[in-house]
């Protein structure tokens, strides 16, 4: 598809899969590590197995690619191609073309915290929510960065008092230096609401690491589902990226053929931008428009073609 669209950029494939992880036991092996480490970007599969029942693969592939390379800021627009693939009926609710600046390397996915007297009635649990000076003001200031009108800024801080306080400091400081942006707060439950009730009012939400997931899978489903939502986590300062189709593996449907390319070809195309070519970025996001506009696509968002056919209809517009 990349090389369809006129990419000349040199690709390299590594072997990291869970077929692999349960034949050498590690997520990703130190020479891969070096050689992925290097590289200016990374295009980014799927993580999960339904033969591997713990966290241990998910943290030592996604999760170390995040945190190692501190790809702090993850991207997750919502862009709506076609008014059939809106849940909202209503006209007016249609159009949704919005971004989510998630903080992606703290809060509660950092794994601290722990199980005391584990399997027993008396268990205790407590899982920790980091939220850092520099890392709530850093994803704050990139919110701004990449905002056209508007930063809504979402929190639980009536609730979530210590890293609410710290959220909402940091708020209003990088907010003072960005006059020109519009801002406005809501708290999570709030936002949720909101979103259903009318996501074109929304450009760009910032928020935790949490919240930022939970709402990310509900914008995707208001522009037709996971199946077509992309994302991107980067580091501005270094430049490294990692871009990856927002939905998961779906182990139930695989090899069948029902599985939705546009997540990961929509995610292609943000790498290419973020590699300093938005023409061809447009290009791509373009036909996977047309294609869906022409019921060229899977049957999760109204066509009948396969997972090869409709990446193929995408490929044919980028020739034509």
């Amino acid at each position: 598809m990349l090389r369809a669209a006129g990419a000349d950029f040199e690709f390299e494939e590594f072997d990291v899969n869970a077929d692999a992880y349960l034949r050498t036991g590690v997520p990703i092996t130190d020479e891969v590590w070096k050689q992925v480490a290097k590289a200016d970007s990374i295009l980014f599969g799927a993580v999960g197995d339904q033969r591997l029942n713990d966290s241990t693969y998910l943290a030592g592939v996604l999760l170390r690619l995040r945190f190692e390379l501190d790809l702090y800021v993850n991207l997750r627009p919502a862009k709506l191609y076609d008014d059939r693939l809106s849940p909202l009926r209503r006209e007016d609710r249609r159009q949704v073309d919005l971004l989510v600046v998630r903080e992606n390397t703290e809060g509660l996915y950092v794994g601290m915290g722990g199980r005391f007297k584990k399997g027993t009635k008396d268990e205790i649990a407590v899982q920790e929510d980091v939220n850092t000076h520099i890392g709530v003001t850093r994803i704050i200031e990139h919110a701004f960065q990449v905002a056209r009108h508007e930063v809504v800024m979402v929190d639980k801080s009536n609730a979530m008092t210590f890293a609410g306080a710290l959220w909402q400091e940091r708020w209003k400081a990088v907010g003072a230096a960005h006059p020109k942006i519009k801002t406005r707060h809501l708290y999570v439950d709030a936002a949720s609401m909101q979103l259903v009730k009318d996501p074109s009012q929304f450009d760009v939400i910032v928020t935790s690491n949490l919240f930022g997931d939970i709402l990310s899978d509900l914008t995707a489903e208001l522009i037709g589902g996971m199946g077509i939502a992309p994302s991107a986590n980067i580091d501005p300062a270094t430049g490294r990226g990692l871009f990856e189709p927002v939905h998961g593996t779906a182990p139930d449907i695989a090899g069948r053929g029902l599985v939705n390319p546009i997540g990961a070809i929509l995610s292609a195309a943000m790498m290419v931008r973020h590699l300093g070519v938005p023409d061809m970025a447009d290009a791509i996001e373009g036909a996977v428009e047309s294609a869906i506009r022409a019921r060229e696509c899977t049957r999760d968002i109204g066509g009948d073609l396969s997972t090869s056919q409709a990446g193929d209809a995408v490929v044919k517009r980028l020739r034509d």
